[in-house]
């Protein structure tokens, strides 16, 4: 009996579609999620840390920011992870046969970074996915079907890697591996002119990260380059990339992709053209992060995109070396299955776990647990709301009060969360390097005044001593209550609130 891949593909859009959407219900936005919310609430051309597509498609699925909770944020993110498996299945069917297609699929979604990382989370890689994805299908059909001669594929994929980098400037790598592999395959090709007219459209589309960053003093590049200049060599910065990749892409895929590689080239399975370009488009990226990574602490889902293109190896060999009427060979099912449990206890202890996997220590409890950047926020904004409403109402705080943050975390959870709930705007004092996006939202905001009141909300997770930070500006500093986050019945975290007592020195703005 022959199986039909596309209705077996359709039914793995539909199951991915709700479990996320479900787990995206569950769960409380992420450190990085509700700080990319602040460019969806202050559209910009760029922004401080990255262009402004996260921000753009923020706003598409909360309506404009009129439908605003987890699932609408994180909405974006998982319809593109399905439109992204779709593409994929495309290219699988071109580099082989549609079941080379459908284990593609497989092992996109298996992928912790392309699965859960970019495909559930909001981040600037979701929106980037998208659009890399569709670039290697575009690039596929000019290799494989020989469709090099068509115009319009040309400029769209101009168009398609200018939004990549819109989303990330990572985008930019598309050029530099297709550029690498049409100077071992394809050298006719730098006599078209749809080649450079499609590096024009990209460079079009960068404009607004140029422009913006011209009119900030290229702040951007400032504060990446920054993060990228060590000198010295840091094994164990290397060792924590490396380690990073295995478990970001599932340990089961990442070694299945080794295998693969290796099994597909001594056997020479694909031809010598798909074999250059599906590793012209992943291991040099991967190679130049490692190399960065020798130098300077890396995050390993900066290298994600680049495991895309060699996914494509995995599938071609289950395709080659497992029965033909197998849907789910042994190692997918295992990956699979790792990945849908690490999801559901991953949930479970957000959800109901009596501990927290941080410190234990009174100063600083429940730092470096994972968990509470993805809970404890909705509860605590209750709390805060109904005591910031009975300060205002008992005369012991100003009805125009702020909340003062220093640093974009925890700001960004008391933006999404507190802010919106209470309806006490929140204001950033400090440097720019730590505010980030908040320094940009300060100017359009009402200014501290003298004698005005401040609240400063400190978790307990992520130390930090108000009374040192903000003596100059407030003439009393006084500690209010303590709430408490309680899970499975027992406290995980403290969030300390602080009143900042009418102030006497203005803050300056980091931003003239």
């Amino acid at each position: 009996m022959q199986v039909n891949y596309r209705q077996r593909l359709s039914y793995l859009l539909l199951f991915t579609f709700l479990f996320k959407l479900l787990i995206a219900g569950l769960i409380e936005l992420g450190n990085d999620e509700v700080y990319y919310y602040t460019y969806a609430l202050q559209l910009d051309w760029s922004y401080f840390d990255h262009p402004p597509m996260v921000g753009l498609l923020m706003r598409l699925t909360s309506l404009n920011l009129l439908w605003v909770n987890e699932v609408t944020m994180r909405l974006g993110a998982i319809i593109g992870s399905c439109i992204s498996t779709y593409f994929i299945f495309k290219i699988g069917s071109l580099i082989k046969n549609e079941r080379t297609g459908w284990f593609a699929s497989l092992i996109f979604n298996c992928s912790v970074y392309t699965g859960i990382i970019s495909g559930l989370f909001i981040l600037p890689d979701s929106p980037q996915i998208v659009f890399w994805v569709g670039s290697l299908y575009i690039m596929c059909r000019m290799i494989l079907n020989e469709e090099d001669k068509k115009t319009h594929l040309w400029l769209l994929l101009g168009l398609l890697i200018g939004l990549a980098t819109l989303s990330k400037v990572h985008g930019l790598y598309l050029w530099a591996g297709f550029g690498l592999f049409i100077i071992i395959k394809k050298i006719k090709w730098l006599t078209k002119w749809q080649l450079y007219a499609s590096a024009l459209i990209t460079a079009i589309c960068i404009l607004p990260i140029v422009y913006w960053n011209v009119q900030n003093d290229f702040i951007t590049y400032q504060f990446h380059s920054a993060r990228v200049m060590n000198h010295h060599i840091q094994i164990d910065s290397f060792l924590r990339e490396l380690a990073g990749e295995f478990l970001y892409q599932n340990p089961i895929i990442f070694i299945l992709i080794i295998f693969s590689i290796i099994y597909c080239l001594k056997n020479k399975i694909l031809s010598s053209v798909t074999n250059v370009w599906l590793i012209c488009m992943g291991l040099p990226m991967i190679f130049l992060f490692l190399g960065i990574a020798l130098f300077n602490s890396t995050l390993p889902h900066w290298s994600g995109p680049g495991f895309i293109s060699l996914f494509f190896f995995a599938a071609v060999y289950l395709d080659e070396e497992t029965k033909k009427e197998k849907l789910y060979p042994r190692m997918m099912k295992f990956a699979s299955g790792l990945i849908i449990l690490l999801i559901i206890v991953a949930t479970a202890i957000i959800k109901l776990a009596p501990f927290n996997l941080g410190s234990q220590k009174v100063e600083n409890y429940g730092e470096y647990c994972p968990t509470l950047d993805l809970s404890g926020w909705k509860t605590f904004s209750a709390a805060f709301t109904k005591l910031s409403k009975d300060d205002i109402k008992n005369g012991r705080m100003q009805t125009n009060s702020s909340i003062i943050i220093h640093n974009w975390f925890p700001g960004g959870h008391i933006e999404f969360y507190t802010s919106r709930l209470c309806g006490l705007p929140v204001i950033g004092i400090g440097s720019i390097d730590n505010l980030h996006k908040f320094a940009w939202l300060n100017k359009g905001r009402k200014k501290i005044e003298l004698n005005d009141d401040a609240y400063c909300i400190v978790p307990s997770n992520l130390p930090f001593d108000p009374i040192v930070a903000y003596k100059d500006y407030f003439t009393t500093i006084e500690q209010a209550e303590i709430i408490n986050q309680v899970r499975g019945k027992r406290v995980v975290r403290y969030f300390y609130v602080y009143r900042l007592k009418k102030c006497k020195q203005v803050p300056e703005s980091v931003l003239k």
